[in-house]
């Protein structure tokens, strides 16, 4: 039996994996960290309120087998890059590496297909960055997730995602070969893949674009 600790529960790819994570019957216990509390209750389920600045407060209590990451913001809500790396790279270092001194054995991040940390674009700098730094945390088991268009419904209203979804329909059938990774993924794959890599202990440290995600 398991525990894990998710930061991100209440983001499009967050709230898949917290319900997969609470239908598991190999976890007994599933913490979220989050800036409010979820409308919502759960035998399995703690709840630790809390933001970047506060995670180090927090740190007695960020203690599970395992730590999903599912941190991400976008630049129409972060405009400013100082605080966008602050979300994309900081916040999710940090909590790691919390996680690991009180024990975490694996990590699962959420990262974005074409991560670079040498790239000239900020975003995928940014992606590559993380990861860079995540994997030199040294965890028993990292899995780094790399997907291209996530496509599911959100509470908040995004058109263009819409039409992009949409539009990944009829494109991803075209991805093929290398360009394969392109394509857009569910977000319930995405989190069932996620969860079915935690149980692979022969990884060290894996990457997963959408071949390996759509195998799951």
């Amino acid at each position: 039996m398991k525990t894990a600790i998710l930061f991100g529960a209440s983001g499009l790819v967050g709230s898949h994996l917290l319900t997969e994570l609470l239908n598991n019957p190999e976890y007994t216990r599933v913490t979220v960290v989050v800036r409010k509390p979820l409308p919502m209750e759960h035998a399995k389920l703690q709840q630790l309120v809390g933001d970047y600045h506060a995670l180090p407060s927090l740190k007695k209590e960020i203690q599970a087998d395992e730590i999903f990451i599912a941190l991400g913001t976008t630049r129409k809500n972060t405009p400013d890059q100082t605080e966008y790396y602050r979300v994309d790279h900081d916040y999710p270092v940090l909590a790691a590496s919390l996680a690991k001194e009180n024990g975490a054995q694996s990590v699962l991040l959420v990262s974005a297909v074409g991560a670079n940390p040498k790239s000239n674009l900020f975003y995928v700098r940014t992606k590559g960055k993380v990861e860079e730094d995540i994997i030199g945390l040294g965890f028993e088991h990292t899995y780094i997730f790399q997907p291209s268009m996530l496509m599911g419904n959100r509470l908040e209203h995004r058109p263009m995602e819409q039409f992009l979804i949409g539009a990944f329909r009829v494109l991803n059938p075209l991805l093929v070969g290398g360009w394969k990774k392109y394509r857009g993924i569910w977000v319930a794959d995405l989190a069932k893949a996620m969860i079915a890599a935690a149980n692979d202990t022969r990884v060290k440290v894996k990457r997963y674009c959408w071949e390996d995600i759509s195998k799951k």
